[in-house]
């Protein structure tokens, strides 16, 4: 086993990476039961949080479907377009793309300008780049398909603002 490896099953890694999974599967069938409405998620080590206009019913049975198909197999579930991993790459490879097109530009403000173009073009080039490795980096780094002996302890309903939030506790 590599370090990296090593590295992503030390305890509390892989629980949330499990806990992120177990989030995006939720997402997932929720969107799927609900077309059209905004959902959103945050996980920790202790689960996670949804935000979206359900109910705590509803919540509760997309989780456990989530969960169930998790482990059934359907690992693709653990991961999602819209996870932040997939905007903090693109947000990282065109930020260096920005700093590659820029290098030695010269202290003129004429010789930064001139460079606006190159830098767009890298940072083109970066975003295209920037969607698959997110979704990569997700499936092998910051999420995990593979449940374990993930259950669902608790879901605590709120409110943030106007809008319903979970807490979605879990332990395993």
């Amino acid at each position: 086993m590599s370090l990296f490896d090593t590295l992503l099953n030390l305890p509390i890694l892989s629980r949330v990476r499990r806990n992120h999974g177990l989030e995006h599967a939720t997402l997932h069938v929720l969107a799927h039961r609900h077309p059209g409405k905004k959902l959103s998620g945050y996980s920790d080590f202790n689960g996670f949080w949804l935000v979206g206009d359900l109910t705590v019913e509803q919540v509760q049975d997309g989780v456990l479907e989530a969960l169930r198909r998790l482990r059934a197999g359907e690992a693709q579930l653990a991961v999602h377009p819209n996870c932040g991993t997939n905007f903090a790459t693109a947000g990282s490879l065109s930020g260096f793309a920005g700093v590659l097109g820029m290098w030695r530009a010269g202290n003129r403000k004429r010789d930064k300008l001139e460079r606006i173009p190159l830098v767009i073009c890298l940072a083109t080039l970066a975003l295209i780049f920037a969607q698959p490795l997110g979704l990569t980096i997700q499936r092998h780094v910051t999420t995990s398909g593979v449940p374990e002996k993930l259950e669902v302890v608790e879901i605590i309903p709120t409110r943030r603002g106007r809008v319903n939030a979970f807490r979605v506790l879990t332990r395993g």
